[in-house]
């Protein structure tokens, strides 16, 4: 943050605070992107001075466009690989800075694990500094290929660390372990969220995960790339779902230092997932089979009781209700000319 920057930020929070004495800084890391712009914008929405920190690997300035002018809404391209400096009071901390797209994650897998890493080490060091409760995005993948079924938290999971995934998967189990150790050592405020596949809008047309591959094929009458037989399953959250479970996550009372499995339980194979894609947008894509990717989970589905006991928290919005939303979104993106939508993802 440039000095002129730091000095409106530290006015214009002092005018926030005095105008709304409950008002609370939140520092979102990843906040400009797939999940870290609808979680800024719920937080925004509360009355919350919120802080986007974000390298734009994978995020984009275009995701939170439409914050950028809200007097209690900053953003600070930054990676978090190197340590962060705020100035004045953080409450909470909420780390999704990990791009979750393969293809993205794959692309410089050193970097990936530097992020789940040193980036998770220093907002663990930040929010030591400030006395601020922290939550990690963590992601079913620590489940690898699960020989468990569905996966429970305390299900250990069955990783291969020595793969093209490794780097997410270990890097996210690597910050887990993080979280853990600065709980039981300096008594840190944690939380640790296992993220199952989520989708909605502002996810980018090039994401490289299945539902937007999907989407975006079907839109453009392309065929539609099914990786191995279609008989793997996976289990799909809408965006605001998961985002309610984040946040309520964060803002419990009760001591939840352990991870908490947030997803929908609603179980799909790929291939049915590809049926139902092209039946509503009413594609004439076909089906085609390619090779499976190494290490490529057979099934995932959550447990989450926990969630539900600690939380009250399950997901309410099925498949077909957030698929359409969700076609709705990348219609309207396909449709803007090329240099505009390069702009969004």
């Amino acid at each position: 943050m440039g000095i002129y920057e730091e000095e409106r930020f530290t006015l214009r929070r002092a005018e926030l605070t005095a105008e709304n004495s409950g008002a609370k800084t939140i520092l979102v890391a990843g906040g400009a992107g797939f999940l870290g712009s609808h979680l800024c914008r719920r937080l925004v929405a509360e009355g919350n001075i919120v802080i986007s920190v974000d390298n734009f690997l994978s995020g984009s300035p275009g995701n939170v466009a439409d914050l950028e002018n809200l007097p209690n809404f900053f953003s600070i391209e930054h990676d978090i690989i190197e340590p962060l400096t705020v100035s004045g009071p953080v409450d909470a901390i909420y780390n999704l800075a990990c791009a979750g797209s393969p293809p993205i994650y794959q692309r410089d897998p050193v970097h990936t694990m530097k992020t789940n890493v040193v980036g998770v080490l220093n907002l663990l060091d930040l929010a030591r500094e400030k006395g601020a409760r922290i939550l990690q995005s963590s992601t079913s993948e620590v489940y690898g290929d699960p020989e468990v079924h569905p996966q429970p938290e305390h299900y250990n999971g069955n990783v291969n660390p020595f793969g093209p995934r490794a780097c997410y998967d270990e890097g996210k189990r690597a910050a887990e372990t993080l979280f853990h150790d600065y709980a039981e050592r300096y008594g840190l405020s944690v939380r640790v969220a296992r993220i199952f596949n989520t989708y909605g809008p502002q996810m980018s047309p090039d994401d490289g995960r299945v539902i937007s591959n999907f989407i975006v094929q079907a839109l453009r009458g392309d065929d539609i790339t099914v990786y191995g037989s279609g008989v793997q399953t996976r289990s799909f959250c809408y965006v605001d779902d998961m985002i309610e479970g984040l946040v309520r996550l964060m803002n419990s009372r009760k001591m939840i230092s352990h991870p908490i499995n947030i997803g929908n339980p609603r179980e799909f194979t790929i291939r049915e997932l590809a049926e139902f894609v092209i039946s509503a947008t009413d594609s004439e894509s076909a089906i085609v089979n390619m090779p499976l990717p190494v290490d490529d989970p057979r099934q995932r589905r959550p447990d989450i009781s926990t969630a539900n006991r600690l939380l009250n928290w399950a997901p309410s919005v099925q498949l077909d209700e957030g698929l359409h939303k969700t076609i709705a979104y990348f219609s309207g993106e396909l449709s803007k000319p090329a240099d505009r939508v390069a702009e969004v993802a």
